[in-house]
Parts: C-alpha cells; sequence; structure tokens
C-alpha cells in the first residue's frame, strides 16, 4: 500500500473526498459509491481491488457507511 499517500482515517478520507475532490458526501453519492463497491464486476471496483488491496477496500466501504449514518442522521 501507498503509506502517506492515502487517507489513514475517516477524518482524512472525509476531507480528501470533500475539500480535495470536492465532492459532496449526498446520500445518493455515497449510495452509488457502496453499490459499486459491493459489485465485483465494476471495472473500477477490480482496479481499486488491485491497486490498493481487499483490507484498504473494506476500511473505505467502513468510511462511506459511516458517512452515510452521518448524512442519514443516524449518527
Amino acid at each position: 500500500m501507498l503509506k502517506g499517500l492515502l487517507p489513514e482515517n475517516y477524518e482524512e478520507w472525509h476531507h480528501c473526498i470533500t475539500v480535495d475532490c470536492g465532492i459532496p458526501l449526498t446520500s445518493a453519492f455515497i449510495d452509488e459509491r457502496i453499490a459499486a463497491m459491493q459489485d465485483i464486476n465494476d471495472f473500477k471496483t477490480r482496479q481499486f481491488l488491485e491497486l490498493y488491496g481487499l483490507q484498504y477496500h473494506q476500511q473505505v466501504m467502513k468510511w462511506f457507511l459511516q458517512a452515510k449514518g452521518y448524512v442519514d442522521g443516524s449518527k
């Protein structure tokens, strides 16, 4: 893994998505990304797994689920 170049916690990940990339974490966007990341046949998901590995994939999924909780008001 590319230690130091990738977000290592929720706050870093959130900043990367919302500030560095300028993508609002809307419920629709989060749902779309969760669905894509759960689809092993999705081209971008396969690329992500090849580049960063299963462990980081699972961590990013947790961050999307955490963000979903905040957006939906359950956290």
